[in-house]
């Protein structure tokens, strides 16, 4: 992936629910950052018409709170997967990418950041302490990737383990949650 790819960053979740902002919240830092090439949505959760705009990028980070994932965070390449049902009202990344390979023949390389939250059963427009330092985290891990295009390399030695702040390759890229 060269610097100067097309890449989507998604942040998704629901910042009126505690740390399920984590995702709008990252989106939001990123979009500060003005990196040329990048294209920056957020949004409460992803829909049958974000198939559209992942077809049009080479690269989609998908960006969401994780309620149980390692700390600070987690990042893993998707593999897509057709849904066995589809609900116009939410859609998780594997399945959103299969729909844009099939309606639009996209060819996009799909990863998702998994940040690691801890506050969700009440209402209020808030990160946790605890969030907020795994968000600073994952600004400073995707920024550089962002600017490189060099996701394929860090999806790998995040599974390779060499890595460790974010996890090992048992970690399911749909276990994030969205309250």
């Amino acid at each position: 992936m060269s610097a100067a790819a097309k890449v989507l960053l998604i942040g998704y979740g629901n910042p009126g629910r505690l740390d399920d902002g984590l995702g709008p919240a990252l989106a939001a830092a990123v979009e500060k950052l003005a990196i040329p090439g990048v294209t920056v949505e957020e949004d409460y959760q992803l829909n049958v018409e974000d198939a559209a705009l992942v077809a049009e990028h080479e690269v989609v980070v998908f960006a969401d709170a994780d309620v149980a994932g390692p700390e600070p965070y987690w990042f893993r390449r998707i593999v897509p997967k057709p849904a066995w049902s589809i609900s116009t009202h939410s859609v998780e990344p594997p399945a959103l990418m299969a729909m844009a390979q099939q309606m639009f023949g996209a060819k996009t390389e799909g990863y998702i950041l998994g940040i690691r939250g801890y506050e969700f059963n009440e209402f209020g427009e808030r990160l946790s302490d605890r969030a907020r330092n795994n968000l600073a985290a994952a600004l400073v891990f995707i920024e550089p990737l962002l600017r490189s295009g060099s996701f394929r390399e860090a999806a790998g030695k995040i599974e390779e383990g060499s890595v460790t702040s974010t996890g090992t390759s048992e970690v399911d890229p749909c276990k994030t949650e969205n309250m």
